[in-house]
């Protein structure tokens, strides 16, 4: 009996390929498709030239390993660079390279191994990552990493607390995520010595027990004042000084002059800000429009430091500004964009002086629509420097020596013009969260005084509007004039989040329609029925969390939270340099001066990814300078009981704001009454398998302070016996639905600490 070979199997087609490289994202290597597919040796060059083809025009991309990936997807291995960390402390990261045009994947790396120091902000790591959520198109992909070895060229470093420890230094991190400390031989910390902080290098070797480590800089001592404040600076590697060509041309500046500029000087603008306010880059102005055709309306004039006068393009001063994006603001200093013979001198609007600025002229209607309006460069000079309080004072009718000295229409103007502009917010149905703020109270000795939540009043409503309506106003002349644009765009929350959202409302039995557009104004409706409630606070938060996060960009999508459909920056060009952009495109588009845009600018795009980034680093070191200032506040008042609301509910136990300071603390799971907790993410409680007791966000609490640390702000607390109110105490909990296998799962998640 003859045997006959079995025929070929038939070449895949193009379509064929590509569903198995989707299918088999792991495996898709040319020799896995030839198997697949029972290839001979002639297909298998067929093949080759397919994936070619493919690969050129844009259909699969080569990933690692020879691997082949749909376009937009990371390989299972890649090298990472650090952006810094979200809202909750979580280190993320992004591609290195990355050839799609969507928006790169956000990486949320795993906590380093033990030993092993957090990566900051532009540390490289080879990791290994899985995505963990696929989004909609133009909105970036969520992938868990795990670094498989750090890439850095120099070694790590790590800022620290010196404490003595016999025969070495043990150097305490301040980043509460390190999870051990490091010890220094004498000889190897310098001038440094216990009770300084250092920025140390991390050592070789010493993989069992403690690492050892060595000073490189000694920083300054823990108890000097504004040591919280320098501590975020170092941790966030934010620029501290000015090249010498910067100072130099600052100190250089002097006053603009007149010819070329509009005289407003007589017109009695004012400038409103707080009390510890040390730059003044807007004042305001409000009269009764004339015109006949605009009754009960209003002419509003928002008069901006001319910035880009003093800042030219591409100067030394413009090169230092960029890279720092912005003015980072703490409660004892200011780590500023612009030298201080800038930001707190010629292009600050103090009072009684002549200032250069550029002049947004608006006209709005009864309903507070803006109407038209026109910019144009000036001289002015601010007639009183008021404080957000003065303000609302005068208002009242409560006048001191500075309001007394104004006209009482400048003042009473100002605010009949702002209700026009609130009305048409509200009907615009912008977002109105009610979140609170802290107000850290630093003594001349740079001691913590007090700390409280800051009052809001409608004094600083008013300015919040004016500005609104000026950056509204600055985005249509640069569209009108066909400039480029630095748009702040603010997009939708995804769907995953508002889902999570309405499974929370749910369980609160609070309605949330499903389907349809989801518009600013449908969570302002959820908000006001809650409105004077004990869930107030927490609803706010939750909707809070909800939200994408703002950003700069060339491409305008408009502003979700405002309900806006063009934005951008244009009312704090000393503090961010975004708004110094839309000022030079504002001066090229009408033609106000020959120092606008060059030809030759910088991609907006790539200029809008860095400022995103400086922003978030700043508001990072913002927020972790008050947490250790808060913490250095509180530490003297361990073992006291206070009141405090749940702000967080995690896997690894409560995070809980204290009544009237606002200080965030944890609740370790240890420190919750003995029993297996699970964490239901939709819902954001705990609930105990046995004993029946729930922790949900929102709730209010009696805490007892465990401790405190000024050195990484950290605050641990625990129940007092009275916190579990009958409120707290829901009885046996039914798990509708819940399985054994899942309740073993919590178990052992709760077990292990992941």
């Amino acid at each position: 009996m003859v045997s006959r070979r079995a025929p070929p199997a038939p070449s895949p087609g193009k379509q064929d390929i590509i569903r198995f490289i989707e299918e088999n994202p792991n495996a898709s290597g040319k020799r896995e498709i030839a198997r697949a597919f029972h290839l001979n040796a002639a297909q298998k060059l067929d093949l080759k030239k397919v994936l070619r083809d493919l690969v050129l025009d844009g259909t699969i991309q080569r990933g690692s390993g020879r691997k082949y990936t749909q376009p937009g997807i990371l390989p299972n291995v890649c090298v990472v660079e650090v952006t810094g960390t979200d809202r909750d402390g979580d280190v993320i990261a992004r591609p290195v390279s990355w050839d799609s045009d969507d928006p790169p994947p956000i990486v949320y790396m795993a906590p380093e191994r033990r030993g092993q120091p957090a990566p900051g902000s532009g540390d490289r790591s080879l990791a290994r990552v899985e995505r963990a959520k696929r989004t909609k198109s133009g909105k970036p992909d969520i992938y868990n990493g795990k670094t498989i070895r750090r890439l850095t060229a120099t070694p790590a470093r790590i800022i620290g607390l010196l404490v003595d420890d016999d025969t070495h230094l043990r150097l305490r991190p301040t980043d509460r995520r390190a999870k051990s400390e490091f010890l220094i031989d004498k000889h190897n910390a310098g001038d440094a010595g216990p009770g300084d902080l250092v920025r140390a290098e991390i050592l070789s070797g010493n993989r069992l027990g403690l690492r050892f480590a060595k000073v490189v800089e000694r920083l300054d001592n823990m108890n000097a004042p504004g040591a919280a404040s320098l501590i975020s600076i170092h941790e966030h590697d934010l620029p501290t000084e000015f090249s010498a060509e910067a100072l130099e041309q600052a100190s250089s500046a002097g006053p603009a002059p007149l010819e070329g500029r509009v005289d407003l000087r007589s017109v009695p603008f004012v400038t409103i800000d707080g009390d510890d306010a040390r730059d003044f880059d807007d004042a305001v102005f409000a009269e009764p429009d004339t015109a006949e055709n605009n009754k009960d309306g209003w002419h509003v004039i928002v008069a901006i430091a001319d910035v880009a006068w003093y800042v030219g393009a591409d100067s030394a001063l413009d090169r230092d500004a960029y890279r720092r994006g912005n003015s980072v603001y703490f409660p004892d200093r200011v780590v500023p964009m612009l030298p201080e013979a800038l930001s707190n001198g010629w292009c600050s609007l103090v009072p009684h002086e002549e200032r250069p600025c550029l002049a947004a002229h608006m006209w709005i209607d009864e309903k507070g629509h803006l109407k038209r309006h026109r910019f144009e460069r000036a001289i002015m000079c601010s007639h009183a420097r008021l404080t957000y309080h003065q303000a609302q004072a005068a208002f009242d009718g409560h006048l001191d020596d500075s309001t007394q000295e104004l006209e009482p229409s400048i003042i009473e103007n100002l605010f009949k013009a702002f209700a026009v502009l609130e009305a048409a917010r509200k009907k615009r149905g912008a977002l109105e969260l009610d979140l609170p703020e802290r107000q850290v109270v630093i003594n001349n000795k740079g001691v913590v005084e007090d700390i409280f939540i800051r009052e809001r009043l409608a004094s600083h409503r008013l300015i919040e509007e004016f500005m609104i309506t000026a950056n509204v106003a600055a985005a249509e002349t640069l569209e009108k004039h066909n400039q480029p644009c630095l748009y702040r765009v603010h997009d939708q929350p995804g769907m995953e989040k508002i889902e999570a959202l309405r499974d929370f409302l749910d369980s609160m039995d609070i309605p949330f329609a499903r389907g349809g557009v989801i518009r600013a104004e449908s969570f302002n409706t959820i908000l006001s029925k809650v409105a004077d409630t004990p869930q107030s606070d927490l609803v706010n938060t939750v909707i809070l969390r909800s939200q994408s996060q703002a950003a700069y960009h060339p491409e305008n999508i408009g502003h979700f939270g405002l309900n806006l459909r063009r934005y951008s920056h244009f009312t704090s060009p000393i503090r961010r340099y975004a708004d110094l952009m839309v000022h030079r495109a504002l001066i090229t588009g009408c033609k106000l001066g020959d120092d606008g845009l060059k030809p030759d600018h910088r991609d907006f795009e790539d200029i809008g990814s860095h400022l995103s980034v400086t922003e978030r680093r700043a508001a990072t070191a913002e927020r972790d300078a008050i947490d250790r200032f808060t913490a250095s506040f509180v530490s003297t008042l361990v073992g006291q009981t206070f009141t405090a609301h749940v702000s967080g509910v995690t896997r690894f136990g409560l995070f809980v704001d204290l009544e009237r300071s606002g200080a965030n603390g944890l609740v370790p799971m240890r420190a919750l009454p003995d029993d297996y907790y699970h964490h239901d993410e939709n819902a954001h409680c705990l609930r105990g398998d046995r004993n029946g007791l729930e922790f949900s966000l929102g709730q209010t609490l009696q805490v007892i302070l465990r401790e405190a640390d000024p050195l990484t702000g950290g605050i641990i607390l625990s129940l007092a016996d009275q916190g579990l109110s009958s409120r707290t105490k829901q009885g046996p909990h039914q798990y509708r639905g819940t399985k054994k296998k899942k309740v073993r799962k919590a178990k052992s998640r709760y077990r292990s600490g992941r």
